[in-house]
């Protein structure tokens, strides 16, 4: 794995770490710092606990205590929580969210950022919080621009942006995975309620990401 100077990332949801969080550890351990940048606190998640310990009054600070328990399992130290409502990124003014994104880019002047691939990553609030980290990075020369790696699980995604070119075994990294997805109980509980960390880490296996490639 190849060392980097500093990794930003910009997911929309507390748990959307979930997903790259044996990357980052992996990084982590191989002393690269990480900044990560989640936009809301998923206030509007679908999920209350088993049984229910949550209600729409009380989910953003459990979904916040849940977020900075995962990054303490990754080993993430520097979080910045945007403040946006969650199932509404789409409909934020489009310029003020890059210039915020843009401040912390410049901040951290990172090597690698991390986010969804815009239009093939499902949910609403992944797509535009993709679409404005591209739109950010763009402004950038591109002698300058750092790599940009995309996450994307839509059906038939491979058949129109291809294969993914990003691997990474999840390997020694699975209790740091594990315990990332476990931490957000409010919304996860239902999936590894009564399994092992042996049913987790046999689940669990490998991560993997697209690089986005800009327009000359």
């Amino acid at each position: 794995m190849e060392r980097e100077r500093h990794i930003l990332v910009v997911f929309p949801h507390p748990d959307d770490e979930v997903g790259v969080a044996a990357t980052l550890a992996r990084h982590i351990a191989n002393g690269t710092p990480v900044t990560y940048v989640c936009l809301t606190l998923g206030e509007m998640g679908r999920n209350m606990g088993i049984p229910p310990f949550a209600n729409r009054v009380s989910l953003p600070q459990i979904r916040k205590k849940e977020l900075e328990e995962s990054c303490r399992a990754i080993g993430i130290t520097d979080l910045r929580m945007m403040g946006l409502h969650d199932k509404t990124v789409e409909f934020e003014d489009q310029e003020k969210l890059i210039e915020r994104l843009g401040a912390i880019v410049a901040e951290t002047n990172p090597s690698l950022v991390i986010t969804f691939y815009p239009g093939y990553s499902v949910h609403p609030d992944h797509d535009a919080c993709g679409a404005a980290v591209i739109k950010t990075i763009e402004r950038i020369p591109a002698d300058r621009r750092p790599k940009v790696y995309c996450v994307a699980f839509a059906r038939g995604c491979e058949e129109v942006i291809g294969q993914p070119d990003i691997f990474y075994e999840v390997g020694e990294f699975a209790d740091q995975k594990i315990g990332a997805f476990r931490a957000h109980i409010s919304q996860t509980q239902y999936a590894w309620n009564g399994k092992s960390m042996d049913d987790l880490r046999a689940t669990f296996k490998r991560e993997r990401m697209w690089t986005y490639r800009f327009e000359k």
